[in-house]
């Protein structure tokens, strides 16, 4: 039996590749930060599982990395954790690139000195293109011009640095997923396709009348993180290490986002539920984020299972579906 640690274990691509390991026949150990309110909630349907396992971690502890990759000898380590909102990170630089560049760095070095096997995922991210104007045809690909254009980019442009470094000076298996946007049902509430599926189903039983929301104009490539820990998996199963874009090759706005919920949601005139409130917007707005998967889909045989309406629509359902029980709990 394998056995994978994966950290940020109670976020959404945490949640979903535990499930997916777990599947496979894998020993799941979930790292988490400790906190006063143990939020679970993403994990609690497979934390009594016999082959799962959490254990409390943090970035900035280097002795627990080693003594983790020690105790329970790994064949694979996820790492997603850290500070992932980037409208947040201008607001918290610091605690974003300490987690994001001292993190990484921390585990790449205790793998290479205590489980040189283990095999590393670093979870990179589209961010790091940036506003660059240049954007192929077909999308940004693996080699395109990073261009950073927040604290949470930067950090993570270093960190994807960071793993190829080691790769070639170390021979370590380590690899870089760059994830375009991917969302969920999971998705953290903060983030502008919850704020828009909530804010639907809240207007749809009555509960709001207004949405508030920053750029519309915003144009990224959305998949669903189900689809998106499959490639994260597949990368750490190739013979040789090596970096890939995920992506679906399709961009939309948030209003299209928008309006595609508001279709579902079946809620007529979008202007009058609609509000524009600029403390939404970043220092520095990244217009457009295009993703150009062709590597992936030829290396790692990979396919998303769904398109944007099949996510907006699942996105929502869900949400409308759990205010009601929520509410009838009451």
């Amino acid at each position: 039996m394998k056995t994978a640690l994966v950290s940020g274990i109670t976020g959404q691509d945490g949640s979903y590749l535990a499930e997916l390991l777990l599947h496979r026949g894998y020993f799941v150990v979930g790292l988490k930060r400790r906190s006063s309110v143990i939020c679970t909630e993403r994990i609690d349907h497979i934390y009594d599982h016999k082959n799962f396992r959490m254990e409390y971690w943090d970035l900035n502890d280097p002795g627990a990395t080693y003594r983790l990759l020690l105790q329970y000898k790994p064949d694979e380590f996820y790492n997603l954790a850290a500070q992932s909102h980037v409208r947040v990170s201008f607001d918290v630089p610091e605690d974003t690139i300490n987690g994001i560049v001292l993190g990484t760095t921390r585990i790449l070095e205790a793998i290479r000195y205590v489980a040189p096997t283990c095999r590393f995922y670093q979870a990179s991210s589209s961010e790091m293109f940036g506003d660059n104007p240049n954007i192929p045809a077909a999308g940004f690909n693996e080699n395109s011009r990073l261009l950073p254009a927040s604290p949470y980019a930067c950090a993570k442009v270093f960190a994807h640095n960071l793993v190829r470094n080691y790769r070639v000076s170390y021979g370590l298996h380590v690899s870089s997923g760059i994830l375009f946007n991917h969302e969920s049902p999971r998705r953290g509430e903060t983030f502008v396709t919850r704020k828009i599926t909530i804010g639907a189903a809240n207007i749809r039983l009555g509960n709001q009348k207004i949405i508030e929301l920053g750029n519309l104009e915003a144009k990224r490539d959305w998949g669903h993180a189900e689809d998106y820990v499959k490639a994260m998996y597949l990368m750490l199963q190739q013979e040789a290490p090596d970096d890939y874009v995920i992506a679906t090759g399709k961009t939309h706005t948030v209003k299209e986002f928008l309006e595609t919920v508001w279709e579902i949601a079946n809620l007529g005139d979008l202007s009058a539920h609609l509000r524009f409130n600029e403390k939404y917007l970043r220092p520095q707005e990244v217009p457009c984020l295009l993703g150009d998967n062709t590597k992936a889909k030829n290396v790692l045989k990979w396919n998303p299972k769904y398109n944007f309406y099949t996510l907006a629509k699942n996105m929502y359902n869900n949400d409308y579906n759990r205010i009601i029980k929520e509410k009838r709990g009451k």
